[in-house]
């Protein structure tokens, strides 16, 4: 399991949704969140980023020279 994909099931556990709750919420499908905490890395970012928002994680992209927030 990827860092991401713990790091996503452990905070939805901890904000007490099962995976079909946290999918309803961020408008996904539940497979979608089943697959992201599986560790698959073919999810679009823009549904990762709506899974990621509504248990309150910022994706934060860092190049060689900056690092540069998701809006």
């Amino acid at each position: 399991m990827t860092t991401l994909a713990k790091t996503v099931q452990k905070h939805r556990k901890l904000a007490g949704l099962t995976q079909v709750e946290m999918a309803n919420l961020a408008g996904v499908g539940k497979t979608v969140v089943y697959d992201l905490e599986k560790g698959k890395i073919t999810i679009r970012v823009e549904t990762m980023l709506k899974i990621l928002s509504v248990i309150n994680i910022e994706l934060e992209i860092r190049t060689p020279t900056e690092v540069v927030p998701h809006a």
